[in-house]
């Protein structure tokens, strides 16, 4: 078995989890528990979790490559925007989860609605730019 392969396997499976953690939960959230704060707050652990490992296993991508190759992957100006955007979403994403699980008990349930829109938002972009960095990469 082929180490570097191994490496980026499960970095891989860690990422894949953490994007359903963040779509699913966002998704649960918006419409199926929708009038139930208390497993709202629950799905926004679960989501802040997500991005947090999307965070961490992106970055370790990189330090997969570094390790092996001894530099980073060289990705092209299309997969380094779609980087960006990942980047932009993943900070968006931790910000809005933590701001929900601080402030969200006292919020109207339109304001709780528009912030698992966003974070759903942020999910389906964020998917979305990683086809274009696995693509262009």
């Amino acid at each position: 078995m082929d180490p570097q392969n191994l490496a980026y396997a499960l970095v891989q499976l860690v990422h894949n989890f953490g994007a359903v953690a963040i779509v699913g939960g966002a998704v649960a959230a918006h419409w199926l528990v929708r009038d139930a704060p208390a497993t709202q707050r629950c799905l926004a652990w679960l989501v802040l979790g997500g991005w947090l490992a999307q965070a961490a296993s992106g970055a370790s991508f990189g330090a997969v490559s570094y390790h092996f190759y001894g530099k980073f992957p060289d990705i092209h100006a299309i997969a380094r925007g779609a980087l960006f955007i990942k980047l932009a979403c993943a900070a968006g994403g931790v910000l809005l989860a933590t701001v929900y699980l601080q402030r969200a008990t006292g919020w109207q349930p339109a304001r709780r609605a528009l912030v698992w829109t966003l974070l759903l938002l942020l999910g389906v972009t964020a998917l979305a730019s990683a086809a274009f960095l696995r693509w262009f990469a």
